[in-house]
C-alpha cells in the first residue's frame, strides 16, 4: 500500500484508462499511509475521507464509461487551508478566524471540482500563510518527514510535507514571497511558480503581482499534468492568461542551452551543503549538454528586501493588522510581526520607492537573462529550521523572529515574486548532513515555462527524485 500512495499522477491516471487501477483502490491507499504517518507529522486538516471515497465511487465509474472529467479525474488531491470551498472552513489557520466559513469558491479549486479531482483534505500553513515555516496555535507543528525534528519550510508546507510522506499524490500551493518553492526545497519535492497569470486568483491577490498559484509534485512530469489541468483564463481575473504556455508536452533537450548560475544571488550567505548541492545540479545540467557559467546579477539583497517589505506592508501586512487589531491575544508572534510591518515601511512615499527599487531589481535579472536561457540559483541559503517555534531563533537565520520581515534572511525566493513574469521551478538538489532535503531553482525568461520544465525533466532524469522506495522518507 505504501508504494501504491507514492504512485504518480501521470501513471496513476494512466492506470485508471487502462482500468489495471481504480480510484478507490488509489484513495485507500493514501488514506491508509495517513493512518500512519499523520500522528506524527501533522500535514493534513479537515479530513473528508468518507465523501472523498465516494467521489472516488463516482469518477471509477466515469473511468468504466470512458467519459472522466479531465487529466486529474480520480486523482487524490490535498488543498491548502487557505483555499476557499463554499461551505467548508476556512480559517487561514488562524484562532481569530477559528469559526469562518466561505461564502465562495476559488476559481482553482472549482476547477479541481469540475475535473474531478478527489480532495480527501486540506493542508497545514502558518497563520494567514505570512511566514516560511509551518506550524500554529491552531493547527500545531508539521514536521518533516525525513527528520521529524526540523520544519517543512511555508507557507505550503503541510503540502510539501503531504507529498513526501505520501498522503496525497497531487497538492496545490500559494506563493507572495516562496511558499510553494520553500516547502518543495525543505520536503525533497518539485514547485513551481508559473508566470504571473497563469492559474487564476480571487480578489483581493488577482491584482497582486507577487502572488501566484501553483502545483505541487513528487515529479516534473506531475507538475506538468497538474499545471496544464488549471492554467487559463478566468472572468473572474482579468490579469488571468487566455494562452498560457502548456508544458505537459515538452522534451528534456537543452544541448546548447547557456545556464546562468549564482550560489550567492549578490548577497546571500549560503551554507555549505546547499552550495555543494547546487553545483551537483549544474553539472547535471552541464552533463546534459547544456553550458552553465557562474555569474554576478547586478542587484542588491537590501533593495529587494526593502522593496518586498514596502509591498507586504501595504497589502498583506495591512490585511493581517486589521485582524490583529480585534484579535491579537490569539494570534502567534510572526502574524503579529508581519501586521507591524506597515509602521517600518510604510509612510508617505514608501509605494512609490518601493516599485522604484522592483524596477531596478527586474532591469538586472531581464538584462542577465538576455544573454542567458535560464538563471540556476539556491531556493534557500540554508536547510531546513528546526521544527516549531524552536526555528524562530536558529541562528543560521539571523533571529529573524525579532525582524519586521520573518525569514527574509534565508529565503533566496522574493526577487522572483518581485520579478513576477519569470517562472521559476524548486527542484530537489540533495540533503543536508541533517539528512533533509535542500532545493534550487530554475529560473526562466518572462512567460517561459517551457523552458523551466525542460530543464527540470533534464536534471530530474540525471538526479531522480523519490521514484524509488530508497528515495522516500523512511516513516
Amino acid at each position: 500500500m505504501s508504494d501504491l500512495a507514492y504512485l504518480s499522477a501521470v501513471d496513476a491516471a494512466a492506470a485508471f484508462r487502462d482500468r489495471s487501477l481504480s480510484p478507490v483502490e488509489l484513495l485507500e491507499a493514501v488514506i491508509d499511509r495517513a493512518s500512519v504517518t499523520e500522528p506524527t507529522i501533522n500535514s493534513l486538516v479537515w479530513p473528508r475521507f468518507d465523501e472523498a471515497m465516494a467521489e472516488a465511487r463516482e469518477s471509477e465509474h466515469r473511468h468504466v464509461r470512458g467519459v472522466p472529467h479531465g487529466p486529474l479525474d480520480g486523482i487524490p488531491l490535498a488543498v491548502k487551508e487557505e483555499m476557499s470551498f463554499t461551505g467548508r472552513r476556512c480559517t487561514q489557520a488562524s484562532l481569530a478566524l477559528k469559526d469562518e466559513v466561505a461564502d465562495h469558491t476559488h476559481p482553482v479549486g472549482q476547477r479541481l471540482i469540475d475535473g474531478g479531482a478527489i480532495i480527501h483534505a486540506r493542508t497545514t500553513q502558518p497563520e494567514f500563510a505570512c511566514a516560511g515555516f509551518t506550524w500554529s496555535k491552531a493547527f500545531g507543528v508539521t514536521r518533516n518527514p525525513w527528520n521529524t525534528g526540523f520544519d517543512v519550510g511555508g507557507s505550503s508546507g503541510g503540502a510539501g510535507a503531504a507529498l513526501a510522506s505520501g498522503v496525497t499524490t497531487l497538492a496545490n500551493g500559494s506563493d507572495i514571497g516562496g511558499s510553494i518553492r520553500i516547502p518543495a526545497s525543505c520536503c525533497g519535492i518539485v514547485g513551481h511558480k508559473p508566470t504571473f497569470g497563469t492559474w487564476p486568483q480571487e480578489p483581493p491577490f488577482t491584482l497582486d503581482q507577487y502572488s501566484h498559484e501553483g502545483p505541487m509534485a513528487r515529479t516534473v512530469a506531475d507538475c506538468a499534468l497538474f499545471h496544464d489541468a488549471i492554467a487559463g483564463v478566468h472572468p473572474g481575473d482579468n490579469l488571468s492568461l487566455r494562452n498560457p504556455q502548456r508544458v505537459s508536452d515538452v522534451g528534456s533537450d537543452v544541448r546548447g542551452w547557456k545556464v546562468a548560475l549564482s550560489i550567492e544571488l549578490d548577497g546571500w550567505d549560503v551554507d555549505p551543503d546547499v552550495r555543494a548541492n547546487t553545483h551537483a545540479v549544474a553539472q547535471a545540467l552541464r552533463d546534459a549538454g547544456a553550458e552553465v557559467e557562474e555569474v554576478s546579477i547586478g542587484w542588491s539583497r537590501e533593495e529587494i528586501i526593502t522593496a518586498a517589505a514596502i509591498h507586504y506592508a501595504s497589502i498583506f501586512g495591512a490585511y493581517i493588522a486589521e485582524v490583529a487589531a480585534a484579535h491579537g491575544d490569539v494570534m502567534t508572534p510572526y502574524a503579529l510581526a508581519f501586521a507591524e510591518l506597515g509602521k517600518s515601511y510604510g509612510g508617505h512615499g514608501a509605494t512609490l520607492h518601493g516599485i522604484d527599487l522592483e524596477g531596478r531589481v527586474a532591469l538586472a535579472l531581464g538584462t542577465l537573462l538576455e544573454s542567458y536561457q535560464l538563471l540556476l540559483c539556491p531556493t534557500l541559503a540554508i536547510p531546513a529550521l528546526p521544527a516549531g517555534e524552536a526555528g524562530l531563533d536558529d541562528p543560521r537565520a539571523n533571529g529573524f523572529a525579532t525582524r519586521a520581515l520573518p525569514a527574509a534572511d534565508h529565503l533566496m525566493t522574493i526577487p522572483f515574486n518581485i520579478c513576477s513574469r519569470n517562472p521559476v521551478m524548486s527542484i530537489p538538489s540533495g540533503f543536508s548532513r541533517d539528512g533533509v532535503p535542500t532545493g534550487a531553482q530554475i529560473v526562466g525568461r518572462t512567460f517561459s515555462d517551457r523552458d523551466v520544465y525542460t530543464a527540470a525533466f533534464a536534471i530530474e532524469q540525471r538526479m531522480p527524485f523519490m521514484d524509488v522506495s530508497e528515495r522516500r522518507p523512511a516513516l
